[in-house]
């Protein structure tokens, strides 16, 4: 073995015995808790949440910045449009055709209605006459066809107007359809949140659901640990938690949010009761969000940390107040 390659091994076995050293001694100074709390590892975290465009195209400005923090509704990026304007020019060329077009089936009512009337009142006027004998049967017979032809044309006229008016209606949709489309070019914050990644830069042309940008969205700050199945059940959605960082002296106020109603890291079927003990399942404690945007600054995801959860009461236990360590909080 050469000597490099010793040096290395030391280094490497130095390294880590002091790891192990480390975590030893940590684990014999963790306060320890009180009946009736429950304590579990973890990190803060958020939801990334990835901008994404719901339309193809090239894309135009990318405003936002890495690391810059943005509020909900605020525009991030924009995709050009030009093209979807000129078709929305033509798409509202479209819709006045087809208004005109109703206009005219309407006035063409109009004239069929009044040629009804027309042929309605010489047909009452030749039936006077035929009965007084000074009109023949023949014309009499012209005229109730001349009526029933007037009729059917207002018809023909009003089965045009509903046809013409579900023009107007296709065309107003075509229109719509495009105005939505270049709404959709305006990518704004789906809420509070960091700028973690730009995905995408002006000039890049982009598919229908290319991602521009990633974000941590700040509106929900929280910690996961995991619990087993012995003191899982003692936890309330709403109950009280606190959140000690390796970094801050003063804990943070939190509240459970969610319960894994699945066990985690273990063999779906066990045997013995021991093993059925070691069911670990998720617990997540929400930061409140007022607390968050007080301090929306200093937030930071990845930060490592203790969670601790006060459990529900058993039968005849009382749970006493919160260890002295964890009563100082952060304001």
């Amino acid at each position: 073995m050469s000597t490099s390659l010793k040096k290395a091994l030391i280094l490497l076995l130095f390294a880590l015995a002091v790891i192990g050293g480390v975590l030893i001694w940590n684990n014999i100074n963790q306060p320890e808790l009180p009946s009736g709390y429950a304590s579990g590892n973890g990190r803060i975290e958020a939801v990334q949440v990835d901008v994404s465009s719901k339309i193809a195209g090239r894309v135009e400005h990318v405003i936002a910045q890495e690391g810059e923090l943005v509020q909900q509704g605020d525009t991030l990026a924009t995709i050009d449009t030009a093209q979807l304007k000129a078709q929305l020019l033509r798409a509202k060329a479209e819709v006045a055709s087809a208004e005109s077009q109703v206009a005219s089936a309407q006035a063409s009512i109009a004239q069929a209605k009044a040629k009804l009337t027309l042929a309605q009142q010489e047909l009452s006027r030749s039936r006077e006459l035929t009965k007084k004998g000074f009109a023949s049967k023949e014309s009499n017979d012209t005229l109730i066809s001349q009526v029933a032809v007037a009729n059917a044309d207002v018809k023909a006229a009003q089965a045009a107007l509903v046809s013409r008016e579900r023009n107007v209606d296709a065309a107003l949709a075509s229109q719509t359809e495009i105005q939505t489309q270049i709404d959709d070019a305006v990518l704004s914050a789906p809420s509070i949140g960091r700028v973690l990644y730009r995905l995408a830069e002006p000039g890049e042309v982009i598919g229908s659901g290319g991602k521009v940008m990633t974000l941590v969205n700040l509106s929900d700050v929280y910690m996961e640990l995991y619990l087993p199945s012995s003191q899982v059940n003692r936890v309330a959605i709403g109950a009280q938690a606190r959140i000690k960082l390796d970094i801050l002296e003063a804990a943070i106020p939190a509240t459970v949010s969610f319960v894994s109603p699945e066990s985690q890291f273990t063999p779906k079927e066990v045997e013995t009761a021991s093993e059925r003990d070691k069911l670990m399942f998720r617990v997540k404690v929400r930061v409140p969000q007022t607390l968050v945007l007080k301090h929306i600054n200093q937030v930071k995801t990845g930060i490592r940390g203790v969670a601790y959860v006060q459990l529900t009461p058993l039968p005849g236990e009382e749970i006493g107040p919160w260890p002295e360590f964890l009563q100082t909080l952060a304001q």
